[in-house]
């Protein structure tokens, strides 16, 4: 299987995202003949074009929840994969809240958009879909009322991406057996921040899943003060994990990191 995720952007906070010190186009996994686009925030189409990412190719979309960072393009992309329904194709999966509002918060999609997908999904942690030869589970994530993380199991390999998200026991179940994690860590050590993980948090989740590797983005702008590179060195001494911190446009083949002992993982889904 021809395997990638590219990082069309590592900026996790308003200040890092608003001055664009780095971009927040979201994340593409490239999967056999399958392409998903995860949480698609501020420049996701002219990243796409910047990193030769193909509009027209991907497969699915993938929101986590509704924050502008992990949202705001996902019209815009809707429209340019589709033609603006000429071509009504692909998948939209969302948490709750980004796809039907809530007393509090409007719908991210519109309903003419949610027109151009062939069709549209709400996820709650636990549920499971398939699409293609990929299956993918909604992982709990503690964010906002209805965030999720996602975990993406192919034939060689498992993916998993949780969103933003406090550390929790449920995080470390979800996640507990994925090969390659990418983990947004927004803070550096010593910042705590409710709803987000810092590198502190990130040791001790580390600790519990032991992933062959781990990828951190989703940069605030303390952590870039702080340099990700430099955090990620040092929670790579404390875990059993490769420990490795994303850059704008970075390429990772995650067969890399698949184990020969799980080449069945579609058998036991």
């Amino acid at each position: 299987m021809n395997s990638s995720i590219t990082f069309l952007g590592t900026g996790g906070d308003s200040i890092v995202v608003g001055k664009q010190l780095r971009a927040s186009g979201g994340i593409i996994f490239k999967f056999g003949e399958s392409v998903f686009l995860i949480d698609p925030g501020p420049g996701a189409l002219v990243r796409m074009k910047q990193f030769d990412v193909n509009v027209r190719e991907i497969t699915a979309i993938l929101v986590s929840h509704n924050h502008l960072n992990h949202s705001s393009d996902v019209n815009s992309v809707i429209s340019a994969m589709t033609y603006s329904g000429i071509d009504k194709r692909g998948i939209l999966v969302c948490d709750e809240e980004t796809l039907h509002g809530s007393e509090t918060e409007k719908p991210v999609i519109s309903n003419y958009h949610k027109g151009l997908v062939e069709r549209f999904i709400t996820m709650k942690p636990g549920m499971k879909i398939g699409v293609n030869d990929v299956n993918i589970v909604a992982t709990n994530a503690k964010h906002t009322q209805t965030s999720i993380g996602f975990k993406f199991y192919t034939e060689k390999f498992i993916v998993s991406y949780t969103s933003d998200t406090e550390y929790c026991k449920e995080l470390v179940e979800d996640h507990a057996d994925s090969d390659v994690i990418i983990v947004n860590c927004k803070n550096p050590l010593g910042l705590s921040e409710k709803g987000h993980m810092n590198t502190e948090d990130v040791v001790k989740f580390l600790e519990k899943t032991k992933p062959k590797l781990a990828i951190l983005t989703h940069f605030g702008i303390k952590m870039l003060d702080g340099d990700p590179i430099f955090e990620a060195r040092e929670i790579q001494k404390k875990t059993p994990s490769q420990v490795i911190a994303a850059r704008d446009g970075m390429t990772v083949n995650p067969t890399s990191y698949a184990s020969s002992i799980n080449q069945k993982r579609l058998d036991s889904f």
